[in-house]
């Protein structure tokens, strides 16, 4: 499962980026989505490296990120109670699980929204956000270093 963090604003965006951004659903600054490391997932991520930043996330970070971040597209926050008596799953370590096992999709489930709206990283961004990570910015694939930018936009 590949976290993507959108790090760049909406002004000056090629308009076929723009789309590949909203297909992603990244329509906003600092939103982060789950996507599934397919073909056409690649592609589009390619597409967007330089307005966006990336990587694998790992169980921890994916279940502080739903519990913190996760919000219903009726309105409200999850929780556990709800997801007992609303779906299949009984914990949000349950759908937490589901998703890393890639048994569900977050763009799937009908009734998550499938982004999460997060705040700008505490202590700011260490590197500029005009370049590359391999170059020292903060664009672009970081692998396992998604964690750690996402536990600090939580």
């Amino acid at each position: 499962m590949i976290a993507i963090v959108r790090i760049r604003g909406r002004v000056n965006v090629k308009p076929e980026i723009r789309r590949t951004l909203e297909m992603l659903h990244l329509n906003r600054k600092f939103w982060a989505t789950l996507v599934p490391l397919t073909d056409s997932y690649k592609g589009m991520i390619h597409r967007v490296k330089d307005y966006s930043t990336y990587g694998e996330i790992d169980g921890p970070t994916l279940l502080a990120l739903l519990r913190e971040r996760g919000e219903l597209k009726m309105g409200g926050s999850l929780s556990d109670e709800w997801l007992s008596s609303n779906t299949d799953f009984s914990s949000i370590e349950e759908l937490a699980e589901a998703l890393l096992s890639k048994r569900v999709y977050l763009h799937k489930l009908g009734w998550i929204k499938p982004y999460f709206r997060l705040h700008p990283p505490k202590g700011g961004f260490k590197r500029p956000t005009k370049r590359a990570w391999n170059d020292g910015g903060e664009l672009g694939y970081r692998g396992k270093e998604i964690n750690t930018l996402i536990r600090r936009m939580i």
